[in-house]
C-alpha cells in the first residue's frame, strides 16, 4: 500500500486477511482480518478522530479519551519509561512479576510491565488511544520531541482493554528505515532467531517520494467481538485455526 501511496495513489485502503505465526488465544487467530487505510496529510489527531468516528459507530459508543504512554506509568507505577534506567524497570518486573527470566534487555522489562501491569487496568477505560511510545517501539513511524524525549508519532487503540487499532504517523524516510530494518534483524540475531530480508521495494518506494500520511490498522475480527460482546474471537469466526 506504501508503493501505492508513493506511485500516486492518495487515500487508499483495504480489509484483507494477514497471518502471524502460529499465535493463538482468547483474542489471537493466526489467521485474522485487517482493515488498514492511509490518509495523506492527515495528522495523527486526524486520523485518531475518524478511528474514533469509526469505532464509535459500530460500537454505538461515541466517547474516547487520550493518555500518553509516560502518563500510565507514572501514575499507575511511579517511573518515568523514557528516562527510567534499566535497573529501575527491572526492580519493578521483579517486585510485582512472578518472573523467573535472567537480565533482560530495557524494551523486555517495558514490555512485562506495560502487558502484565497496566494493561489490565485498561478494561474499565473505554475507548482509549495511548499515545507518545517510546522511540525504541516506533516501528514504521516517525518521530517527534515531547519535553526533550524522542517520542513515536504513533497511537494504539484499547477498548475495555482489548487492543484494537495500531496507527503511525508514516515514516518517509529511506535511510532511517533502512537502519531500522536493520536494527531489528541484530536484535533477532542476537537472540538466535533468523534475520528477515529487508524490504527492498518497500526503501525504493520511500526513496521515490511517499507523500505526508498517517495510516491506521484495525482489528476486523476483534471490534466485531466487542461489537457482540464475545469473549473468544472463535465465537467471531467462521472458523478459528483449529477447524480451519
Amino acid at each position: 500500500m506504501k508503493r501505492l501511496l508513493a506511485a500516486g495513489s492518495g487515500a487508499i485502503y483495504q480489509i484483507c486477511k494477514a497471518f502471524r505465526g502460529a499465535e493463538g488465544g482468547r483474542l489471537h487467530n493466526p489467521e485474522f482480518t485487517l482493515l488498514e487505510w492511509y490518509r495523506p496529510g492527515f495528522t495523527l489527531e486526524q486520523l485518531m478522530e475518524e478511528v474514533a468516528e469509526l469505532v464509535g459507530a459500530v460500537l454505538q459508543r461515541p466517547d474516547w479519551k487520550v493518555t500518553t504512554y509516560a502518563a500510565l506509568f507514572l501514575e499507575h507505577l511511579d517511573l518515568d519509561p523514557h528516562r527510567a534506567p534499566a535497573e529501575a524497570l527491572e526492580a519493578c518486573v521483579r517486585a510485582h512479576i512472578d518472573y523467573a527470566g535472567g537480565r533482560e534487555s530495557r524494551e523486555t522489562w517495558l514490555d512485562l510491565l506495560f502487558t502484565h501491569l497496566l494493561e489490565p487496568g485498561l478494561r474499565d477505560q473505554g475507548l482509549l488511544f495511548i499515545v507518545d511510545y517510546p522511540a525504541t517501539q516506533a516501528a514504521l513511524a516517525r518521530l517527534r520531541a515531547v519535553d526533550g524525549v524522542a517520542v513515536a508519532e504513533r497511537f494504539e487503540l484499547y477498548v475495555d482493554g482489548v487492543e484494537l487499532a495500531n496507527g503511525y504517523r508514516e515514516l518517509t524516510d529511506p535511510a532511517e528505515q533502512r537502519r531500522r530494518f536493520q536494527s531489528d534483524n541484530t536484535s533477532l540475531e542476537a537472540q538466535g532467531r533468523a534475520a528477515r530480508a529487508i524490504d527492498e521495494r518497500l526503501i525504493a518506494a520511500l526513496d521515490a517520494g511517499l507523500p505526508d500520511c498517517s495510516g491506521v490498522a484495525v482489528g476486523v475480527d476483534r471490534l466485531l467481538l466487542l461489537r457482540e460482546g464475545a469473549l473468544n474471537l472463535s465465537d467471531v469466526l467462521a472458523f478459528d485455526w483449529s477447524r480451519s
